[in-house]
């Protein structure tokens, strides 16, 4: 359905939208340093919209994540490492789309508690899980010393998640099911794939162990055809575009022609 709609409203995309994003927060955190009622101007509260300040619909993407200039520093450096790579590697009217339905989710249920401010912090955050997914060995340097993988951090991530939604406040626990429609949205069908494949790799180690002379490799790239047994620290993947379930090396899984079913290359072809 993406490339259908990328087909006839692709020229329409936003490029660099993290950096745009970027720059107006940037404007808006020295300025309220001048007069901090500005950030009370500009936040969302529905109340006050539906009593005419309608723009604050689109101003509380303008406010700043934190008041610390190094924490703030620090965590627009990753938005914008993270979201021009989701960009490069969907494309902007994809990476537009994914920003745009979590725009509206948490719009849409900011108005379910309208006396209560809305946040732009998670709508960040579902991209910074979206980057840990794709890319789950990337690796950070926390302080500049310690090396950490972002898949743990994105585990971190989900646990707060999981506080939020047992022990939040009505209007946090909306928020973060906002954050994550778009996620699951783009990467449900993946998600799927992954515990499938998981219990499917169960099923195969206890085989394995019930007759450990025998070798079989449970991964096999279909491009290079290396596996898992060839390359045992090789992370193999499942292509979400292809017919059946062919696996992929790391790198070929975004380097691949995609073998589609007849009714699915008719489709695209529409």
């Amino acid at each position: 359905m993406l490339n259908r709609l990328e087909r006839r409203f692709g020229r329409y995309a936003v490029p660099h939208v993290t950096i745009a994003l970027i720059a107006v927060q940037t404007i808006v955190y020295v300025l309220s340093y001048t007069n901090r009622a500005i950030l009370d101007f500009l936040v969302l509260v529905p109340r006050l919209v539906m009593q005419g300040e309608w723009w604050r619909v689109l101003t509380f993407l303008a406010i700043p994540p934190v008041t610390n200039p190094i924490f703030a520093f620090f965590i627009w450096y990753l938005f914008y490492l993270m979201g021009e790579a989701l960009e490069n590697h969907w494309g902007a009217f994809h990476y537009n789309v994914y920003l745009l339905i979590g725009y509206l989710a948490t719009i849409g249920v900011s108005f379910l508690v309208p006396d209560a401010p809305s946040s732009n912090a998670f709508l960040q955050a579902s991209v910074f899980l979206a980057f840990a997914f794709l890319f789950p060995d990337f690796q950070l340097y926390l302080f500049f010393i310690l090396p950490v993988k972002i898949k743990w951090l994105a585990l971190l991530t989900w646990l707060g998640y999981a506080y939020t939604l047992i022990f939040g406040t009505w209007i946090s626990r909306l928020l973060v099911l906002a954050s994550i429609l778009n996620y699951l949205l783009f990467f449900g069908k993946d998600i799927r794939y992954r515990i499938k494949t998981g219990r499917r790799h169960m099923e195969f180690q206890a085989k394995s162990w019930s007759r450990p002379d025998e070798k079989h490799p449970f991964h096999v790239c279909t491009v290079c055809g290396i596996t898992d047994l060839t390359h045992p620290d090789m992370d193999f993947r499942y292509c979400m575009e292809c017919k059946g379930s062919r696996g992929y090396c790391t790198e070929h899984i975004f380097n691949h022609p995609h073998i589609l079913t007849e009714e699915k290359a008719q489709a695209d072809q529409r």
